[in-house]
């Protein structure tokens, strides 16, 4: 850091996350002296909205990252794993959106409303968990804290902007199509996503488990700090376009009741309440869209499970999901004097 203030970097900033990111810095007036936009060859010299002023695009190389502070990552995992040590080795803190650094065992998997002591041993690489995960875990951490927890169950309803751009512009042709008769063609997703679930995210593996399915186990285990909570998770592809849902049933070591999780989330970081039913009072993700907070409602009582709830929990998969959380983390770090 110099005296002018950071030099902050967000790589990927054209892509829909990296927007975000450099919307997100802006609003909340991160102390940076200087922000630079980079991404791939192609997108050189275009120009991103930076509060009132406007950056120009470079290209992302070893020689762009010298003398940053701070970077962003969200330009896909293969780009994380070639430049983010290049850049921590030359002095940067990177914070990593891809799936690239999460299961490093060096590397700490943050929510800062969860686990931000996770960042005093890092060495130069953090990573932003999943998006799926990121809202999950806000709800439940203030639970496990106070009941423990022995199970998760979760399916999720994510929407189509979790796959990027091309995604968004998929639905919107297929729903433009269907309405004129015309047969819709699946380009990004293997069927017609308009009017219709997958489940089916990313691809699968040999236990035929989704690697999105897996993300959930693996990475609420390691946020938590608890190797033998048991998840399981099924996730699907809905079509809507910003603002994932999750239907989370739980089991916890002892008796929470249902008006005693909605006391203890309507007092927790980050997190919003919304739970009325008989007055149709819940979080849709119309709700979340372009907010930060996580929304969580539908809490009661599982009926088949003497420690159980269930929860709904909804949140902007681009913001609290990706750019907001790596910001967060950003913030925290300078909080905790790591920068």
């Amino acid at each position: 850091m110099n005296d002018r203030g950071l030099v902050v970097a967000v790589a990927g900033a054209t892509g829909a996350v990296g927007r975000e990111m450099l919307k997100i810095l802006a609003a909340r007036n991160f102390p940076a002296g200087t922000v630079k936009a980079l991404a791939s060859a192609r997108s050189v010299g275009k120009e991103l909205p930076f509060g009132k002023d406007t950056l120009v695009v470079e290209e992302l190389t070893e020689d762009a990252l010298t003398g940053v502070d701070l970077a962003l990552f969200s330009a896909g995992g293969e780009t994380s794993k070639k430049f983010a040590p290049l850049a921590a080795r030359a002095g940067c803190t990177v914070v990593d959106n891809s799936s690239a650094w999460r299961m490093d065992p060096d590397v700490p998997l943050v929510v800062p409303e969860v686990n931000p002591e996770a960042l005093d041993n890092h060495k130069k690489i953090i990573a932003n968990p999943n998006c799926s995960t990121i809202q999950m875990v806000v709800v439940l951490k203030p639970i496990f804290d106070e009941a423990g927890l022995k199970r998760i169950v979760v399916s999720t309803y994510q929407a189509v902007s979790g796959s990027g751009q091309k995604a968004i512009e998929e639905l919107q042709e297929q729903i433009r199509a269907l309405f004129n008769m015309q047969e819709p063609e699946p380009k990004v997703y293997p069927h017609q996503i308009a009017f219709n679930c997958l489940p089916h995210i990313d691809d699968f593996l040999d236990n035929d488990y989704s690697k999105e399915e897996m993300k959930m186990v693996n990475e609420t285990r390691k946020i938590l700090g608890d190797e033998n909570l048991a998840v399981t998770a099924t996730t699907v592809r809905v079509p809507v376009f910003f603002g994932h849902s999750e239907a989370v049933n739980i089991e916890t070591d002892t008796k929470l009741s249902a008006k005693e999780a909605r006391v203890l989330l309507s007092q927790a970081p980050g997190i919003t309440v919304l739970d009325n039913p008989r007055e149709k009072i819940y979080p849709m993700p119309i709700h979340a869209a372009g907010e930060d907070e996580t929304f969580v409602g539908r809490i009661r009582e599982d009926i088949s499970l003497e420690n159980g709830l269930d929860l709904w929990i909804v949140a902007d998969n681009i913001r609290k999901g990706a750019a907001l959380n790596a910001v967060q983390i950003a913030e925290e770090l300078l909080r905790r004097k790591l920068l």
